[in-house]
């Protein structure tokens, strides 16, 4: 059944839309002064620390004006090499990430916190002189992670001073109160079917299924950030691979594993094998540590080789693991740092989230948070471990009836008492931020390389970079 509610001005109550442990924690004082360096000075910071970098380039990048994706949340590993060389590494970016509700307060004077610097940021000036003059109202339409996006619905109304529709839009659900008319979304309001001009958009479950790419109404972020590389892998790593191209002459680079794409599922052994036995596989379009498939021993592969699946291609990954397995590249072999021995000396996997979003003076920080797996790191791969329980960080849990849930207990708050663990330092935070930049930079340029002079999704140059005929078919143009 669809859930529907329309939110008011001042309805915003902080302990509606943080984790108990976030909503009462103490924001770490580094954490606190990397999200008030101003941009030059992580320029320059960054430069004297990587001397082959470009300053001008940097900055351009920095102050890039997002066209599509507006809005997005890198993960990223500290990793090291044999050598020592510690560096981030860009897992995946996300077109509709998390974090706020998990992200102790900056300044407890401003009680809703990042929620409304993103708002006031970027949802608001993205309203500014829309193409398609629709006559309607706003919304906050969903598929998971009520918590948060309630509070980004109730602070869109006190930022707007107006009523704001917040309102489910699953990916099977029964009679929606929500749908597309001519590229228009209307909401169900009673019996009346009401157009919206502008909808913040947490719809994460194949988006492109139910919200149109040439969507008139104007939507944060649009599909078409979800399938140039936000919400699809395959794109992503595409996207990852160009910009490459296009900034190495200036000493910067999208730090990733080695990827294989469009890999076919009898093809995959034939790849693992050669990364060494080690390898991540990838189902292109999944989120939410869904579809992700870490392989360290035969069993583990035998067991995924058995698995029937909804797509026909895979991206398959270099495994980053421990020093005496991980998979090996031609770039040499990448470990864990891992997070700082516990009290009884294991150290365990965690990753970090970085969210970001385009404003009027370049892309800026919002909030940031980490994740540990659930058991630590290992030495030596016995033939029955599992290998997913010392390597994914992804707190999401999809429950038997398709709902959603979150294993808080592994959440590594940005506060005084749980950053510390992470054994991270400013430097660190730098470049999380700019990688996850560079990231979601990539996607915004193959996002508008996606899209004809016209705004018309260019279906054909799609198909030639994401030739899956089961996806081509979900997507909804119009």
């Amino acid at each position: 059944m669809s859930k529907l509610r329309t939110v008011l001005p001042n309805e915003f109550e902080p302990h509606n839309h943080w984790y108990p442990k976030a909503l009462n924690a103490t924001i770490h004082p580094m954490i606190s002064f990397f999200l008030s360096l101003e941009q030059e000075r992580i320029i320059t910071r960054y430069c004297h620390l990587h001397p082959t970098v470009n300053k001008e380039k940097l900055r351009e990048v920095l102050n890039h004006k997002a066209r599509y994706f507006l809005w997005a949340g890198a993960d990223l590993l500290n990793v090291t090499s044999a050598s020592g060389k510690r560096q981030m590494v860009v897992i995946e970016n996300n077109s509709c990430p998390s974090g706020q509700k998990s992200m102790p307060l900056v300044d407890d004077n401003q009680e809703q916190g990042s929620y409304r610097l993103m708002v006031e940021r970027t949802f608001k000036p993205n309203l500014k002189n829309l193409r398609n003059k629709i006559k309607g109202g706003l919304a906050v339409i969903y598929d998971k992670n009520p918590m948060e996006v309630s509070g980004y619905a109730e602070v869109i109304a006190d930022v707007m001073q107006e009523p704001v529709y917040y309102v489910s839009f699953y990916k099977d659900e029964e009679d929606p109160s929500a749908k597309f008319v001519d590229g228009v979304l209307h909401i169900r309001d009673a019996d009346e079917w009401k157009p919206i001009r502008a909808a913040f958009r947490y719809v994460t479950q194949k988006p492109w299924n139910r919200i149109p790419v040439n969507s008139k109404t104007k939507i944060l972020n649009p599909t078409i950030a979800c399938l140039a590389g936000g919400r699809n892998k395959m794109v992503a790593a595409k996207a990852y691979d160009i910009f490459n191209a296009e900034i190495a002459p200036y000493g910067l680079k999208i730090n990733m594993p080695e990827t294989i794409w469009d890999v076919s599922k009898n093809e995959i052994p034939l790849w693992v094998r050669k990364l060494g036995g080690h390898a991540v596989i990838k189902e292109p379009y999944s989120n939410a540590g869904q579809g992700v498939y870490t392989i360290v021993t035969p069993e583990e592969l035998d067991a995924f080789m058995e698995m029937e699946f909804d797509y026909d291609l895979f991206i398959v990954q270099s495994l980053i693991g421990n020093s005496n397995w991980s998979s090996t590249t031609a770039a040499g072999k990448l470990y864990h740092v891992g997070t700082i021995p516990d009290n009884k000396n294991k150290a365990f996997v965690a990753d970090i989230r970085m969210m970001v979003s385009s404003t009027e003076n370049g892309i800026k920080p919002l909030c940031t948070y980490a994740r540990r797996a659930a058991k630590p790191l290992v030495d030596n791969i016995t033939s029955s471990i599992d290998s997913w329980s010392m390597l994914g960080t992804n707190l999401s849990i999809k429950n038997a009836d398709g709902t959603w849930g979150s294993d808080t207990n592994r959440l590594v708050l940005m506060d005084r008492r749980d950053f510390n663990r992470l054994g991270i330092g400013l430097d660190d935070l730098i470049e999380c931020y700019i990688q996850t930049v560079l990231s979601m930079v990539a996607i915004d340029k193959m996002a508008k390389t996606l899209v004809n002079k016209q705004g018309k999704f260019r279906m054909k140059l799609f198909k030639s970079l994401n030739d899956d005929k089961s996806l081509l078919d979900e997507i909804m143009i119009d």
